[in-house]
């Protein structure tokens, strides 16, 4: 009997339309989600005058969606490997586009809060699934530039707002930008139909037919014998326990590891979305001036995660995830006592390049570590626990900045994060991962300890 190893025969595809289509729905998806993510900080002055809220109820309107994002992230990422992907981002969507839609109609900040965190779930829930998705059909020599490329839908979903809030919030009010959030319902059908499932899932639940028509479109050249027998490496195989099996066959540590990793990147990342503004302005920079360094960061930013990307399929994620933090940690440091403002812009744009960028090839890493079974859970743990950095860097980066220290010590603050998520991925055992170059090499002898489910 023709045995079929699911893992190898992704890893080893070459790029097509079916990728594309798969590439295509995540990144749209994702940008939906950017959009829903960014929608509040177009809107939040508005609201503010007509809620009648100061600064700090504000802030905490706004927060409320991170909320949601850190549970949404682990409890869908987790549903996802068990009942699987297109149900589970299918539900995200219709969350967090109805309850954004709903913020919109709210008329206080507790009822908006409440519809901004029941969003928050589904806008966490779908990163890690997405980006699961892309890792585990994506040809292996280009994996981290897929899941780059997915991962900057964020990125335009922010620049979408950007484009349409002022226009729909002068014109029709606030509420308009909400209520255009909730037209991605419709497309939960389409991602229903053509969104392919996770193929571990569909050998746990003997589903042969779907999985032979994956294969003809992921690799249409491959001779599919009528007996062939689908198989996954033991680490590959899917059952009801997936959050146990983070921490079994080793894997323990390395996953406390990458959680700690992603939240040192996520406090960098939220420390400067929230305070780079107000930094620059105490350097002496005017409000004008301190948004065109904010424009140079995410240039910058966008820039740092497809470089990343491309060392960590050309060369080895790991070394590249631990150069990013480590460059992280010394252009901020360097930030606090650079004078000149030309210098101070190139220091920036690295720094953007180095936060944002180096968060994205996070995600991609943590795609590569778990095998194909239990991605989603172990992306959506990674990026629901590291949420808390997200949660706590405005808040403590705002106490440092109420007493008053120098400027530099605010930005060594930051990239001591920096530094700490540096250690932590050195720390990660690289063996482990389920991409790692050994077991790619190794495809008989693999195949020769699979199991069929």
């Amino acid at each position: 009997m023709h045995k079929l190893n699911i893992h190898n025969l992704t890893g080893e595809a070459k790029l097509n339309r079916f990728h594309g289509l798969v590439l295509l729905w995540c990144f749209l998806i994702l940008v939906l989600d950017g959009y829903d993510l960014a929608v509040v900080g177009a809107a939040l002055p508005s609201i503010m005058k007509e809620m009648g809220v100061n600064a700090a109820k504000a802030g905490f309107m706004a927060s409320s969606a991170l909320f949601g994002m850190m549970f949404g992230a682990i409890f869908f990422g987790t549903l996802a490997d068990k009942f699987g992907r297109p149900k589970m981002m299918a539900i995200c969507v219709a969350i967090f586009s109805i309850f954004t839609a709903a913020a919109g109609m709210t008329i206080d900040p507790v009822s908006f809060s409440l519809a901004r965190f029941i969003a928050g779930l589904g806008i966490g829930g779908v990163l890690p699934i997405a980006t699961a998705q892309v890792a585990e059909f994506a040809p292996v020599s280009i994996r981290a530039r897929l899941v780059a490329v997915m991962l900057a839908g964020y990125a335009v979903g922010g620049m979408l707002v950007a484009v349409l809030g002022k226009q729909l919030i002068e014109t029709y009010g606030w509420q308009s930008v909400f209520y255009a959030a909730g037209l991605p319902v419709l497309l939960i059908p389409f991602i229903l139909k053509t969104m392919p499932e996770s193929m571990p899932f569909l050998i746990r639940k003997n589903r042969d037919a779907d999985l032979r028509n994956i294969v003809r479109k992921l690799v249409p050249s491959y001779p599919l014998h009528e007996q062939a027998q689908f198989m996954v490496p033991v680490s590959d195989k899917a059952d009801d326990t997936p959050i146990a099996h983070l921490f079994r066959e080793g894997r323990g540590f390395s996953t406390v590891m990458i959680w700690a990793a992603f939240f040192f990147g996520l406090f960098m990342l939220y420390a400067l979305s929230s305070w780079l503004t107000k930094l620059m302005a105490l350097a002496g920079y005017s409000l004008g001036s301190a948004l065109n360094f904010v424009l140079v960061y995410n240039i910058g930013a966008i820039v740092g995660a497809f470089a990343g990307a491309w060392l960590g399929d050309k060369l080895n994620i790991k070394y590249a995830l631990v150069a990013f933090y480590a460059l992280g940690a010394v252009s901020l440091t360097a930030m606090g006592y650079t004078k000149s403002t030309e210098l101070l812009f190139v220091m920036v744009f690295i720094v953007g390049a180095s936060t944002l960028g180096t968060q994205l090839i996070a995600y991609g890493y943590a795609a590569e570590f778990y095998p194909m079974a239990i991605r989603s859970t172990g992306v959506g743990f990674a990026s629901g626990v590291g949420r808390t950095g997200a949660i706590v860097a405005p808040i403590l980066i705002g106490g440092l900045v109420a007493l008053k220290l120098p400027l530099e010590q605010n930005f060594m603050a930051i990239g001591l994060a920096g530094l700490l998520g540096m250690i932590a991925v050195i720390l990660i055992n690289h063996g482990l991962c389920a991409s790692a170059p050994h077991k790619n090499a190794a495809t008989e002898a693999v195949l020769g300890h699979s199991e069929k489910v």
